[in-house]
């Protein structure tokens, strides 16, 4: 079977690396990036329906938000293609802030106190309502950096400024306690099967402080949910938001992510994303054992097995390491060395481009680091031992990835 990824980033080569374990496939990605190329054959970006229909693809998977919400899906399956990702309508989830807030509230899902505003007038009449610190989320596509959480009323001011500087609305919400979880499903618009939870870090500096990015590095264990947390989240957040997409007439089929704060008073969805997280996928790529074709192309197809993924126990640790500048103007250009040392772990590219001398940067977050080991803090080390091999001027990464799990279990 021939199946076509759509992106470049490290998910879609966690993904592409994934997907190439099973034998007697053809994998393909479109752009791609050098990473990617060296597990499939890569094509330039362009039109990807006309690729899958001139390479006879069996299956696409798309990676990146931006075409789902463009309706990627819904023309391929105009074509009678099959696509994994939700359609345009469904993936609103995600592209759309206020859809899903008022989505929420419609159907008694659990989120945060919330008001939409359509001007910076109007936000700064509905702050009243809200205590300090207060949230801020621009209402559109923002690769994971369109939120702002304002301690008082002047940082407020110009995150509202800032957020709507494009004329976009805006989204107002409560501060939640407690500790997030990216808690990811697949769906054929029916049934779920759920994927081992893991824990984003988007803050770009340790201690969650400086502004929040596409995510800096993640980790998945086993431990991160209980059973009973696990139920919950399926019960109160999962079921009913599949059970109410089909009712609204989208039903929600790819993935479904749903990024929570776990409360004193249970789960809390702080944001639907309409496909798998960046960099949550790395270290859920990592741990999975077995066929995950299998699933996408039941899901893709309206026939996703019922039966539950197998992970390995030990737990997976993914470091970002980030260009120069990023999250603001990342620098271009500068040459990497050492991931030929990286030998104890995984190195998927995401902001990465050869030129004749090798390897560079090119883009804000450029390589993710994944490694693993016998127990979280073995795991976190062995990681940045090999984080500690890779060089690029103005690289800079976390040094706390995987910290909050290691004191939750201390």
């Amino acid at each position: 079977m021939k199946i076509l990824v759509i992106g470049s980033g490290g998910r879609e080569h966690a993904l592409c690396w994934k997907l190439a374990q099973t034998p007697g496939h053809e994998i393909y990605a479109t752009p791609g990036n050098p990473g990617i190329a060296q597990l499939a054959s890569c094509y330039p970006a362009s039109d990807p329906l006309k690729l899958a229909e001139t390479l006879d693809i069996a299956l696409t998977v798309v990676g990146p938000e931006a075409p789902l919400a463009a309706g990627i899906v819904d023309r391929f399956r105009a074509r009678g293609l099959a696509i994994f990702g939700p359609t345009q309508a469904a993936a609103r989830l995600e592209s759309s802030k206020t859809f899903a807030k008022e989505f929420m509230q419609r159907w008694r899902i659990p989120t945060a106190r919330f008001a939409a505003a359509a001007s910076p007038g109007q936000a700064l009449e509905e702050l009243h309502n809200f205590g300090y610190p207060v949230v801020l989320k621009a209402d559109g596509l923002a690769a994971g950096k369109g939120v702002v959480v304002a301690h008082n009323r002047e940082e407020a001011e110009h995150g509202i400024a800032q957020l709507m500087a494009g004329g976009h609305p805006l989204v107002i919400e409560e501060f939640l306690q407690g500790e997030e979880v990216s808690f990811i499903v697949l769906s054929d618009g029916n049934r779920v099967v759920a994927l081992e939870a893991t824990q984003d870090h988007k803050a770009l500096l340790d201690g969650d402080q400086g502004p929040n990015t596409g995510g800096m590095g993640a980790y998945s264990d086993g431990r991160i949910l209980t059973p009973e947390q696990n139920e919950a989240i399926l019960k109160t957040v999962i079921y009913p938001t599949i059970e109410a997409m089909r009712g609204e007439g989208a039903p929600f089929t790819g993935f479904l992510y749903a990024g929570l704060m776990m409360t004193a008073d249970g789960p809390r969805v702080l944001e639907f994303n309409a496909r798998l997280g960046d960099p949550e996928t790395q270290p859920l790529m990592h741990r999975l054992r077995g066929d995950f074709i299998g699933a996408l192309q039941g899901a893709a197809l309206g026939k996703l097995p019922e039966t539950a993924f197998e992970w390995k126990p030990e737990p997976s640790v993914c470091v970002v390491l980030a260009a120069a500048g990023y999250p603001g103007s990342p620098r271009r250009g500068d040459h990497i060395s050492g991931c030929q040392q990286v030998n104890h772990g995984l190195i998927f590219q995401a902001g990465t481009e050869l030129d004749l001398y090798g390897l560079k940067t090119a883009g804000g977050r450029v390589l993710g680091v994944t490694g693993s080991g016998p127990d979280l803090e073995t795991a976190i080390r062995n990681t940045y031992d090999e984080v500690a091999k890779v060089r690029f001027e103005g690289m800079h990464y976390r040094r706390d990835i995987g910290r909050k799990g290691l004191l939750r279990w201390a």
